[in-house]
């Protein structure tokens, strides 16, 4: 079984919910390494300490705060323990919050929490609650010499939690959200866009979506070690747009084709109607 990052309980109130916690989901990408054009050796990065000239072994090596050029605070691994915050151990839930409130954008990384042994019931329970009322539970946790606030959700008849980006990590890009006020859109330009929105509308399949870039890159790799040509991927051919109206028939036109079946168009197009005339 996968090492657990992160071990203690979850505290829902006076209930103490023993857990562990593994990885959820990691980028999987082919690495390429720096290697020397001329014997194709892999270059590494040594611990090379220029004021003595020489390699230090890593039983030499500290962590410090800079805090004047070329002055630093030293800092041990037992002084990082006597500051960590009692959520290094526990993890204490302090708010329930409707999933819906939360946007996607705080999420960061995802991590499966499991039970301990012997200790199914009170996170059943606490799973369960979270079901029935569709809340998401807020806590902290530190890890990583770092205090997280975290997400607690229900999922797939399991705990997972999410590390959250704080408001300040949240980037702003000037003049987002704020379109030209004078941008006037016609009724049959929405109502092409929104048939071409449900001519492509489908049930999410995340096993549908790869990486074509890292595919590529083994299928290059395999093709250099056995001494085959590089196959060059051909560039997208777009049509020049005339205007935005033709550009949205000619889409929906384009997606029609592509139905795999007219009784399911049909289906879309009566919903999308009956959306419609719900709105109105």
């Amino acid at each position: 079984m996968a090492s657990s990052v992160w071990k203690g309980a979850i505290s829902f109130g006076l209930l103490t919910i023993p857990i562990r916690m593994y990885t959820a989901a990691r980028s999987e990408r082919v690495q390429l390494h720096q290697i020397h054009k001329k014997c194709h050796t892999r270059l590494r990065q040594p611990l090379f300490c220029p004021q003595c000239n020489r390699i230090v072994d890593r039983s030499e090596v500290a962590k410090g705060y800079e805090y004047a050029e070329g002055k630093y605070v030293l800092i041990d691994e037992d002084e990082i323990k006597k500051i960590t915050p009692k959520s290094g151990r526990t993890m204490e839930i302090l708010a329930f919050v409707k999933e819906s409130q939360i946007d996607p954008i705080y999420f960061d990384a995802s991590y499966f929490a499991m039970p301990e042994k012997d200790n199914e019931k009170p996170y059943a329970l606490l799973l369960k609650a979270l079901e029935d009322t569709d809340r998401v539970g807020i806590a902290k946790v530190t890890m990583h010499q770092r205090e997280y606030t975290v997400f607690i959700r229900p999922r797939h008849h399991g705990l997972t939690i999410h590390t959250m980006y704080f408001a300040n990590e949240i980037h702003e890009v000037e003049g987002y959200g704020k379109l030209d006020k004078s941008i006037s859109l016609k009724p049959q330009e929405i109502k092409l866009a929104e048939q071409l929105v449900e001519t492509l509308s489908e049930d999410f399949n995340p096993r549908q979506y790869h990486d074509t870039f890292q595919e590529n890159l083994k299928a290059l790799i395999a093709a250099k070690q056995e001494g085959k040509p590089v196959v060059e991927q051909q560039p997208a051919r777009r049509a020049p747009v005339i205007d935005m109206m033709e550009a949205l028939k000619r889409s929906l036109a384009s997606s029609e084709q592509r139905e795999p079946a007219h009784a399911s168009k049909a289906k879309r197009h009566e919903e999308h109607e009956s959306r419609r005339r719900k709105a109105s």
